[in-house]
């Protein structure tokens, strides 16, 4: 009897075996090659997960373009294929590496999440974890090289305040954009009074924490539980492979000093107080881990431009003292103090593009979405002309700061026009001429590639009907 159940258990393992096999076997001919671009392959998977983020995208929006999500799916993984291989042949370079590691790892939890386990996901991708998460840095590194390639042949495109005009003239009533409201305003900054103090105690703590390095202590592990850089104290510091250019100049001046292995001094920048640990250096390029310490204020230090402000904002109201005066007496913050306290989007820009920032890009009109959330809460409750109260906000650093604002105009919604939106509509034009030299230098890097694709997908209606060649 007990030899018979032991036949009975032996073949239902043989039979999972079996089942398991076939499953697996069904999966890797699933998983076959759909589309060959140059040197590059599509997968039915890659479709597959594209697709479905397709529809999942069109559900959310409400948006759909009428076309067979699958095709359309596989026109897009094609083209990014072409602008892969295009890139290797112009020797097109990215740089951070970071972005495109934290890419990887989001999906790499999110694809768990949705197995259930990583023994599902192995199962369901027939490959061990190290192999699926190469082989998603590799589509994130093939989509980053696209990207650029892209943006390479769109930065060229240039438009003229003729083409603006032509551009406006062309466009009936009902396709004129609608502009949000927007907010014109200044303000009056104040930092606290105890700055000097909070940054030394700043500095204190990434002194110790360099004393422990020093003694032994992973570099990685206590950036994990003291850095306050959101981006990359997760990962232990890591900020990827970058250059100097990327960098804000000190931390650049400092990094470009280390050598492997090696842990700077205390560097100071306007994000606040590092430590740098240089993991490898290749050229111009650099791979970094960081532990950011920002200065950290009492509600006492707060008190003193609290107060000042207080006074100067009841002083205005008085009729005693300009706002105008007022900004050229008080205020710290360098970007606004220049222009009589109307604030502009400078700061973001430097903030965005490292100051490599055209001055024509700056606008002193807000959306509302592009506002501080202190900032819009104390404009809401003025009418042109008025003068908030103090309250603390932050900068685009994060450091802690007292301010004042007084409203200046609320542009109400409207229909754009040259006079008012000249910059947005300009934008519109530069977008559209760029699209259309960007499809025909496409077209004909697709003409001059080898491109295959499944029969099972010829009668797809693709936009570029040369893929079908």
């Amino acid at each position: 009897m007990r030899g018979y159940q032991l036949k009975i258990v032996l073949g239902g393992l043989l039979a999972c075996a079996l089942c398991n096999r076939a499953a697996a076997q069904q999966q890797f001919t699933a998983d076959k090659v759909i589309a060959v671009v140059g040197n590059s392959m599509v997968l039915y998977s890659d479709l597959e997960r594209l697709t479905q983020s397709l529809i999942d995208q069109q559900k959310e929006t409400g948006y759909t373009s009428g076309r067979d999500p699958r095709c359309e799916a596989l026109e897009h993984l094609i083209v990014q294929k072409v602008l892969y291989n295009q890139s290797q042949i112009d020797s097109i370079k990215i740089y951070n590496e970071r972005i495109i590691d934290q890419k990887v790892q989001d999906r790499l939890n999110d694809e768990t999440e949705k197995f259930g386990s990583l023994a599902a996901l192995e199962m369901y991708y027939h490959k061990p974890i190290f192999d699926i998460r190469a082989d998603m840095k590799r589509s994130a590194q093939e989509d980053s090289y696209a990207y650029e390639m892209e943006n390479t042949v769109k930065n060229k495109v240039t438009v003229t305040p003729g083409e603006v005009e032509k551009y406006f003239k062309r466009q009936s009533k009902d396709s004129i954009p609608v502009i949000p409201e927007q907010y014109v305003y200044a303000q009056i900054v104040r930092y606290p009074s105890a700055a000097e103090n909070a940054k030394m105690r700043a500095q204190e703590r990434l002194l110790e924490l360099r004393e422990r390095i020093l003694k032994g202590d992973k570099f990685d592990m206590l950036a994990r539980i003291y850095s306050e850089d959101p981006g990359s104290a997760s990962r232990g510091g890591d900020v990827g492979t970058v250059t100097k250019d990327m960098m804000v100049e000190p931390f650049a001046k400092a990094m470009s000093q280390l050598k492997p292995g090696q842990v700077s001094g205390v560097v100071e920048t306007e994000y606040g107080f590092h430590l740098i640990q240089m993991i490898d250096k290749t050229g111009s390029q650099y791979h970094v881990r960081h532990i950011l310490i920002k200065p950290q204020y009492t509600q006492k230090d707060m008190e003193e431009p609290y107060d000042l402000l207080d006074s100067v904002s009841r002083e205005i109201k008085a009729g005693n003292l300009t706002f105008e005066k007022a900004v050229e007496k008080y205020s710290e913050d360098r970007f606004s103090a220049k222009n009589g306290g109307i604030v502009s989007n400078m700061e973001q820009l430097e903030f965005y593009y490292r100051g490599m920032v055209d001055p024509s890009e700056a606008s002193t009109k807000f959306y509302k979405e592009n506002l501080n959330r202190e900032d819009l809460e104390a404009l809401q409750t003025l009418t042109p002309g008025e003068v908030s109260k103090p309250f603390a906000a932050v900068d685009t650093h994060g450091s802690l700061l007292c301010k004042l604002v007084m409203l200046k105009e609320v542009i109400p919604t409207h229909s754009a026009n040259l006079n008012e939106d000249y910059k947005q509509i300009e934008k519109l034009t530069l977008a559209q001429k760029q699209q259309e030299v960007f499809d025909k230098w496409l077209a004909s890097k697709i003409e001059g590639m080898y491109i295959r694709i499944d029969k099972e997908f010829h009668d797809c209606d693709f936009q570029h009907k040369e893929l079908l060649k």
